[in-house]
């Protein structure tokens, strides 16, 4: 009889269930989003044509070519935080209207209103300019996959906007009193600075007051 047994040759059981993800595979999220955030800001501040991988990178404490480990290409990148941004912003607009209980269309309206000044002006809000600047950037499919977030953010906007209408307090047509409207809000993201006093309610009350003569 051996004293020491036999060493078995029968192969090893695998664990069940899905393999366990390594440091680095369950820090991919947080590593994807932060090269997101990093580049949203710096395609806001130097433009995308001026901004380089090595600076997207750098931003997010990554070495120059870890970029395309998340994204294919910097145009990739681009979308990615049009994106992102699009669908960020349509959730919060969507749990806003949820928690505001808001009937009464002016009332409505200041809800969108105000929100949409928090995605345009908030912490995080960079995609936007980003948006408006750098189309021409993206491909065609990517602009109409874009175009169909966009449309998704604007529509609870209309009937708020036809009843409005419909009561006399919106005095231009609906459809080009949308387009004004957003046209506005927009370009607040080119001129606005915290630092010179408006707060972000302010801009909401004088918003409504241009928009359907509400002054309270």
């Amino acid at each position: 009889m051996d004293l020491v047994p036999a060493r078995s040759t029968a192969p090893a059981k695998r664990p069940r269930g899905r393999p366990r993800k390594t440091v680095d595979e369950r820090d991919d999220g947080n590593r994807r989003r932060a090269l997101i955030v990093g580049a949203a800001k710096l395609f806001r501040r130097k433009g995308f044509a001026a901004t380089s991988t090595r600076d997207i990178a750098a931003a997010a404490g990554m070495q120059s070519g870890s970029p395309f480990y998340h994204f294919k290409s910097k145009q990739a990148l681009l979308f990615a935080v049009m994106e992102e941004g699009m669908r960020s912003a349509l959730e919060r607009q969507a749990r806003v209207l949820e928690s505001s209980g808001a009937a009464e269309p002016a009332q409505a309206l200041r809800v969108l209103v105000r929100n949409h000044f928090e995605v345009l002006l908030g912490a995080g809000s960079d995609f936007i300019p980003v948006m408006l600047y750098e189309a021409r950037s993206i491909t065609p499919r990517q602009r109409t996959s874009l175009a169909a977030l966009q449309g998704a953010y604007e529509a609870p906007w209309v009937p708020v906007l036809e009843a409005l209408h419909a009561a006399g307090r919106l005095k231009a047509e609906v459809k080009l009193a949308r387009l004004l409207i957003f046209g506005a809000l927009n370009w607040s993201a080119q001129w606005f600075d915290s630092r010179k006093g408006a707060s972000l309610d302010e801009l909401t009350a004088a918003a409504m007051g241009l928009f359907i003569g509400e002054t309270a």
